[in-house]
């Protein structure tokens, strides 16, 4: 397996999602990954669900926490205490990026923001609104970077509030832009020679704009608020998510003359491509409710594998809104290696997501486990720092490691 970061060493300060995501996405591309967390309690994640029966442990165990927490070592420092603080400069001092996403100031407060440590050092710095401006120092989580950004307004039923994504889409899309700033802050730093780190100030509702499209120009020069629309779009169809006769959704993506025509041929219906109503996209958007309903109404008799069956059999774009259930069955992703089996060092055997993306012709190699709090406190300071065993034994019984 290609590893174009390894060499590099990764300190990951942060907690919850956006920080930890972001170094353990370089991580997978061969970083060494070191997590500091909080004596006692450790990241926050740890306390998050669904959680496992662990009756040997303290507490039960996060699934979350073995997902996002996998691919690094785990140590204890208390960054609060001066004796922790000069630890961590030194351990700075020997690592390339800094992860973290703290409220912006609480670093400087600590003696340990970016202008006290090591001048090589990339430091991400990942908060809900940014390192400067009016709003910098207000709390918040993903949930407003997604309303601050224009996301929310966007997600939903036009006639309905508006409804939060599945998952948690600004703390990872905020992580993937920050690796990406990342890895060209370090080419910047070597490859270039400028022997130079740079602060990346990464915002949660920054990725979210980002990506907004056309929003912004569209109300710039034409005045348009966009508005939820829910799965379907008002320039195009048929396009939705259709409901089918074994209780699941396939998603139909038929807006293009071509693909229109090759849909009536898989619901054998190749007489709706000649009425003037769908005729022509532009007809079609105007009828998109008539059109739609008439898909929806095929989709509702058949089950999910026979409509994706005719699909693409006429080359029409279709897939089937998979749960957890269908991604372990899918041949095509156990064919591809989607999925892997981490040795977790509590539950063991534990199937999750593989890491992406990947070199062509190379398998990623499978992440090792999340670590339990402090699992590698005397290799760290021990091998790394240079502390004696009854230096490392002293830190303990102060509670700074």
């Amino acid at each position: 397996m290609t590893s174009p970061l390894a060499g590099l060493r990764v300190l990951d300060l942060g907690t919850r999602i956006s920080a930890p995501f972001c170094a353990g996405l370089l991580g997978e591309m061969g970083a060494e990954v070191i997590k500091v967390e909080l004596p006692g309690g450790g990241d926050f994640m740890r306390e998050i669900g669904p959680f496992v029966e662990t009756p040997d442990e303290d507490r039960d165990y996060s699934l979350f926490w073995a997902v996002e927490g996998r691919g690094r070592k785990g140590i204890t420092l208390d960054l609060r205490t001066a004796r922790g603080q000069e630890l961590f400069r030194r351990l700075a001092a020997r690592s390339d990026v800094v992860c973290e996403n703290f409220r912006p100031g609480t670093l400087e407060r600590w003696g340990i923001g970016p202008d006290r440590l090591d001048p090589r050092l990339v430091t991400v710095r990942i908060s809900v609104f940014g390192q400067d401006g009016p709003n910098a120092h207000r709390p918040g989580l993903d949930r407003l970077g997604i309303g601050y950004g224009g996301l929310l307004h966007l997600t939903g039923y036009e006639d309905r509030p508006p409804v939060r994504p599945g998952v948690t889409v600004s703390d990872y899309l905020t992580g993937v832009f920050a690796a990406h700033a990342a890895v060209s802050a370090l080419y910047q730093r070597d490859a270039r020679g400028t022997g130079k780190g740079v602060v990346i100030d990464a915002c949660l509702y920054g990725s979210v704009l980002r990506i907004l499209e056309w929003t912004l120009a569209g109300y710039d020069k034409l005045g348009i608020v966009r508005e939820r629309s829910g799965n379907r779009l008002p320039t195009s169809a048929p396009l939705d998510n259709y409901p089918t006769a074994d209780a699941k959704y396939v998603c139909i993506v038929a807006g293009s003359d071509a693909n229109f025509r090759r849909l009536c041929r898989a619901m054998q219906r190749p007489d709706l491509a000649e009425d003037p109503r769908f005729e022509r996209l532009a007809a079609r958007a105007e009828h998109s409710d008539v059109i739609n309903d008439m898909v929806a109404a095929w989709t509702s008799k058949l089950p999910a594998a026979e409509i994706e069956k005719r699909c693409i059999a006429e080359d029409v774009p279709v897939a089937t809104a998979y749960t957890a259930a269908d991604i372990f069955t899918d041949a095509h992703m156990a064919d591809r290696g989607d999925l892997v089996t981490v040795d977790d060092p509590v539950v063991g055997a534990l199937r999750q997501q593989a890491p992406f993306p990947r070199f062509a012709g190379e398998q990623p190699p499978t992440p090792c486990g999340a670590p339990t709090l402090g699992q590698d406190n005397r290799e760290v300071f021990a091998e790394l720092l240079g502390l004696s065993d009854a230096e490392v034994g002293e830190l303990l019984a102060e509670g700074v490691i």
